[in-house]
């Protein structure tokens, strides 16, 4: 069984976790823009492939899954999901799995505004959401918000481009500003679907962040949920981080599951704030965050890789790690700068 690693960037330490799993007897297939991606040492076949938006790429990669036989791809970029969520039929042609969810699903994760509604008609709380600052302005007037508020991109990644601005003159100008560089950035392409209305602004929940890793089987039921703390950020990724014995918030995670029916895991991000949940983001894949879930017990490659070759995998057997914290570090490795 051969697995495809699309948009593999720095997650080499995904790669390793279903490479060491031991019912995964095949290759790990990595594709990137770049030879030099750390996620392309691990792989045991580095392929380059052009940029997600770029004519051909869907044709690039089934062809990759032709050549190497591939049998599951994983993307790990939120870029791409939607792409491969609506050439699906092609991939089942080819009799290859895709880790990846419905194009409804991906809609409703990405865009942060059916996020928010969504997420109201469940009966979770989110944070008070607008989708133009006129309407941000009145409520601010209204006193139903107060600063410091939250703008940021209505589909974005990787916390692109948010601001944290202290007055309404900071939120005038924060909101031209992203507007201006929403168009010369990666999000480019994606928030054409409406420029107009492409950032959002909402208030600011101060308290105690968790990231929820919600693993559902591939008919889309929810199976196991992860509760972490996050003691501390480094440029939008989880950096250090402890799991946490929190039923309700894991209750959530299974409500969320059972509801969204997504596929493989899903990253989601929660604050609490006077003993309140409130859900800002959902992320349908592998996220930053997996690791801390992993070091603490989790094993969902196992599991994932236990159900494409129809072996049950029996979740009574892991053993969650509560209050034990993990943090990630720098290192170095040498990277290859052309094929091998």
């Amino acid at each position: 069984m051969n697995i495809l690693f699309t948009c593999a960037g720095r997650r080499n330490y995904l790669l390793h976790y279903f490479k060491n799993s031991p019912n995964f007897n095949g290759k790990i297939i990595a594709a990137d823009m770049q030879y030099s991606a750390p996620a392309m040492v691990v792989a045991d076949i580095p392929i380059i492939v052009p940029p997600v938006y770029a004519n051909g790429y869907i044709d690039r990669i089934l062809e990759i899954c032709k050549e190497q036989e591939v049998a599951l791809i994983i993307s790990l970029n939120d870029l791409e999901l939607p792409i491969l969520a609506s050439n699906r039929k092609s991939f089942d042609k080819l009799g290859v799995q895709l880790l990846v969810s419905s194009e409804d699903v991906i809609d409703t994760c990405f865009d942060k505004w059916k996020t928010a509604a969504w997420a109201t008609s469940l009966g979770l709380q989110v944070p008070k959401t607008y989708l133009t600052i006129e309407h941000a302005v009145k409520a601010i007037e209204e006193g139903k918000i107060k600063f410091p508020l939250v703008v940021k991109p209505r589909w974005g990644s990787a916390s692109i481009g948010i601001e944290f601005p202290e007055s309404t003159e900071e939120l005038e100008l924060a909101y031209r500003l992203l507007k201006f560089r929403l168009s010369r950035s990666m999000l480019a392409e994606i928030s054409k679907t409406d420029f107009n209305h492409a950032i959002i602004i909402q208030e600011k929940i101060i308290g105690k962040e968790y990231g929820l890793d919600i693993l559902n089987d591939l008919a889309g039921n929810p199976v196991q949920v992860f509760v972490k703390e996050k003691l501390a950020m480094r440029a939008g990724e989880t950096d250090k981080s402890i799991l946490r014995n929190i039923p309700e918030l894991e209750n959530i995670g299974l409500k969320i599951g059972q509801n969204l029916n997504h596929i493989g895991n899903l990253d989601c991000d929660i604050f609490e704030k006077d003993g309140v949940y409130y859900l800002l983001e959902m992320n349908p894949r592998f996220g930053g965050g997996y690791p801390f879930s992993h070091m603490a017990g989790a094993n969902y490659p196992e599991a994932i890789i236990n159900w494409i070759v129809n072996t049950p995998f029996n979740f009574s057997n892991v053993i969650k790690t509560y209050d034990q914290a993990f943090s990630k570090c720098d290192t170095l490795i040498k990277v290859r700068l052309e094929s091998v």
